[in-house]
């Protein structure tokens, strides 16, 4: 399959960076060009959360957005912060609440005011009817207690960028939880467990993402002279992805763009002329 037939759809991107401003339209074209046809841009706070709504407003066919905070951000944020993160997320073209979650590996906000948030954020995305994007890293039991008590008030959602262990991806499945794969699956290094349990993910809840500009795939050839990663990078999750599981890449392609539609009621594709 040629890759602009691949119909791709990358749940996490970060196309608000900085590092997009003076090359924008060019990455966008040239991940078209790889064969993705929406991208999901991520809201992580107020600025950015209103930022890709506005990509989103003025392209909806290409772009949706998500309107959250950080779980490194926590600490900032205030009851009018998360009453205009609701309102913003009221609105068609925002899909999902967050990015949300827990993050102790870091701790850039204190572990009280994290889970503060992402209570709240549990919160809205059970007034709103509409689905989480999760972020997890080193905090697994509160971050799984905390979602596990909403579950049933919830329209469901993706733990993003999954780098856990095979009994959290148990846990999160059992919640029939999405699971969304990163570059984090191309890293010989970090990536190698990730890589072992990738097949026990149901092919319905498996999701692709690039998270970029973070999270170059190292399995890249040639080497990018940048390690900003890009959304057209997203067929090299998919090309290991499907090694790792064995599978074929035009029907993981398919699958998981069919997911992600699904999951965030996305435009359906359009059709050439």
């Amino acid at each position: 399959m040629e890759n602009a037939a691949l119909g791709l759809v990358d749940i996490g991107a970060n196309l608000t960076h900085s590092s997009f401003e003076h090359d924008f339209l060019a990455v966008i074209a040239e991940a078209q060009s790889a064969g993705v046809q929406h991208i999901l841009l991520t809201g992580t706070d107020l600025e950015t959360s209103q930022a890709s709504f506005d990509f989103a407003q003025r392209d909806p066919q290409l772009f949706s957005s998500t309107a959250g905070f950080h779980p490194h951000v926590a600490q900032q944020v205030t009851a009018g912060h998360l009453a205009a993160i609701e309102k913003l997320v009221a609105q068609d073209k925002v899909v999902a609440v967050g990015e949300t979650g827990l993050d102790f590996n870091r701790n850039f906000s204190e572990p009280d005011s994290q889970l503060t948030v992402f209570e709240a954020h549990l919160q809205i995305a059970s007034r709103v009817s509409k689905p989480l994007f999760l972020h997890q890293r080193e905090a697994h039991k509160p971050f799984f207690e905390r979602l596990s008590a909403y579950r049933d008030e919830l329209a469901g959602g993706v733990v993003h960028c999954f780098t856990d262990s095979r009994s959290a991806l148990r846990d999160y499945l059992d919640l029939d939880m999405y699971i969304g794969i990163t570059g984090w699956v191309c890293d010989e290094r970090r990536g190698k467990d990730l890589q072992d349990i990738v097949s026990f993910i149901p092919q319905e809840k498996l999701l692709i993402e690039t998270d970029a500009p973070y999270l170059l795939p190292r399995t890249l050839r040639p080497k990018p002279k940048t390690r900003r990663n890009e959304p057209k990078y997203l067929t090299e999750v998919l090309r290991v992805l499907a090694e790792c599981r064995r599978e074929d890449v035009s029907k993981l392609a398919a699958a998981t763009a069919s997911n992600a539609r699904r999951l965030f009621a996305l435009p359906c594709p359009s059709v050439p002329a």
